[in-house]
């Protein structure tokens, strides 16, 4: 079960990365456009950048952010030997969510839709937190 566990952790590295790498390529592509000026990343003043280069910024900044806590979850329930069948469908539900949260935060941006599913992943991020504590400190 343990690398059963594993495999949502590899999904959430190989998230981060593509959003880094369409994150770099929108950059890239924004400042041969002169939309926004190269001297513009000193500070990362992305003031006159196009919203897909601003979103998709914002979106890898969002993966150092509450996926963090999933990890760090993950990580304390692998490590105290309670990885089972339903941590495991829990945070390949979680990582779905993070790549809908994706997808719809680089794409359309739909607010009310991003937000919906931020809530759906916390909730659900939040349900395997307390399952772990309970499972530690009570059980």
């Amino acid at each position: 079960m343990e690398k059963l566990l594993l495999l949502p952790v590899f999904g959430q590295v190989l998230l981060t990365s593509i959003v880094m790498i369409l994150m770099g390529k929108r950059r890239i592509a924004a400042a041969k456009n002169k939309d926004i000026s190269i001297s513009a990343f000193k500070t990362m003043n992305l003031t006159g950048a196009n919203e897909q280069v601003i979103a998709t910024s914002r979106n890898f900044d969002n993966q150092f952010q509450m996926p963090m806590l999933f990890l760090f979850s993950l990580l304390f329930i692998l490590q105290s030997g309670l990885a089972d069948l339903a941590y495991v469908i829990m945070a390949c539900g979680y990582l779905l969510l993070r790549v809908w949260h994706t997808i719809v935060h680089i794409g359309s941006n739909n607010v009310r839709l991003r937000f919906n599913v931020f809530l759906a992943s916390c909730a659900l991020l939040w349900l395997i937190w307390l399952r772990f504590a309970w499972q530690l400190l009570v059980l």
